[in-house]
């Protein structure tokens, strides 16, 4: 193993913010992330305008991509219903969809519970289907919840194992609110890894820039090689007790895998400036 995917996530950075983000300053970010060559791109989300107000112009964002073929584009979807927007748009290619193994969680996040969110999975995947694209499933709050909801290692290997009887392809650990350590990612990961080989199992987790490169070491040396991230750690654990929780930031883990010779498809001067692009978006909206 010496070759890591990253799936960047200007989506998760930006939607948290109140200020609108003018449409134009987001296809000019958009477009310089795009010139990077990460594998995926979470690029925006069609969801309700009332839950995320930040992205209602997703749809428009798209229109103006330089797209290529090196990046695919993935879209945040809560419903059936955004499955549809997402699938009427050729150059989109993964819709992810938040899976919560919190019941309390899949509530709040979309108003439906568990049994209905499973229902959901199996009529975006008959879409996904239909429209040549794939789902991947983001098992959310994967290593605990504050909500005094059961959890278990064993809870989130068999949803796992649930959704890819499904059929569904693509699965990701998300870490919703901060809690994941070496001691929760190693076992987790070295389990579901090889129960489910037909799987791409994923990574999104979320960290202070004091633990980053603890949990991406551990995350990687339990097998996982497509891991999610964000320029500056921006966005993030809205939910999480410690303020200085974001997404992983994609420059420490740039640095990471280089120091230790692993490789990915990222292009080193068109990130670089993207990092001052990011700069001057997030130092304005934020």
């Amino acid at each position: 193993m010496s070759h890591i995917q990253l799936t960047e996530c200007p989506r998760d950075a930006m939607q948290g913010i109140k200020q609108f983000i003018p449409t134009q300053l987001k296809i000019d970010y958009l477009n310089a992330l795009l010139q990077c060559n990460f594998d995926v791109l979470d690029f925006g989300s069609f969801v309700s305008t009332k839950a995320i107000p930040q992205l209602q112009d997703t749809a428009q964002v798209l229109s103006k991509l330089n797209f290529n073929e090196r990046t695919k584009l993935l879209a945040i979807v809560a419903n059936e219903r955004g499955a549809q927007e997402a699938c009427a748009h050729n150059e989109i290619t993964f819709l992810g969809f938040p899976f919560s193994v919190s019941e309390t969680f899949q509530l709040r996040n979309t108003n439906t519970t568990i049994d209905q969110s499973l229902h959901s999975v199996e009529a975006m995947q008959d879409l996904c289907t239909k429209h040549n694209k794939q789902l991947l499933v983001y098992l959310s709050m994967a290593f605990g919840n504050p909500y005094g909801d059961v959890w278990h290692q064993d809870i989130v290997t068999k949803w796992a194992e649930t959704i890819a009887n499904m059929g569904i392809q693509h699965i990701a650990l998300a870490d919703t609110i901060g809690c994941s350590t070496p001691q929760n990612i190693t076992p987790l990961f070295s389990t579901i890894i090889p129960e489910l080989p037909k799987v791409a199992i994923g990574a999104h987790l979320h960290s202070t820039a004091s633990t980053i490169n603890e949990k991406i070491n551990a995350t990687i040396q339990a097998g996982c090689t497509r891991i999610d991230t964000a320029i500056k750690g921006y966005g993030g654990c809205p939910m999480a007790t410690d303020e200085l929780t974001g997404n992983t930031a994609t420059e420490v883990v740039l640095n990471y895998l280089q120091q230790h010779s692993l490789t990915t498809n990222v292009d080193t001067i068109a990130f670089n400036k993207a990092l001052v692009a990011s700069g001057t978006l997030f130092d304005t909206y934020h």
